[in-house]
């Protein structure tokens, strides 16, 4: 009885053999997958941040184009309605991280003509966040 008892309990779990096999196949799916999952978040990151420069760009030229003076700050543009929210930087993770160009021209009143990125370091292809 009791020999019929050891028998039941081997033929119910794995075996130290098996699971290893199962966690190595596992491990080497992993190898394969996490590198392109952190590749694909990095090319998320940048679209976001292409289109949140090309969107608050396009914003500024709007708000010129109405009131005829540039904006003295990202949030006026958001007091006047022309944005909702202050942009998001998704590669510093913040709203205040952004870098204020001035107009050229003398008499041109307002403080933003344009934004870039104060983020550091380069997009995957080599130019510099700054420059986007």
């Amino acid at each position: 009885m009791v020999n019929r008892h050891r028998q039941r309990l081997r033929g119910r779990g794995f075996t130290l053999i098996e699971l290893l096999v199962v966690l190595s196949i596992i491990a080497l799916l992993l190898t394969l997958a996490v590198p392109r999952y952190f590749n694909s978040i990095d090319v998320s990151k940048e679209a976001v941040l292409r289109e949140n420069l090309h969107l608050v760009r396009e914003t500024i030229d709007k708000f010129y184009a109405d009131k005829g003076r540039y904006p003295d700050s990202l949030d006026e543009l958001v007091s006047e309605k022309y944005l909702r929210s202050l942009p998001h930087d998704p590669i510093t993770g913040s709203t205040r991280t952004w870098l204020l160009i001035a107009p050229d021209s003398v008499g041109v009143e307002g403080r933003v003509y344009d934004l870039k990125s104060g983020a550091a370091g380069a997009t995957r292809d080599g130019q510099p966040f700054a420059e986007l």
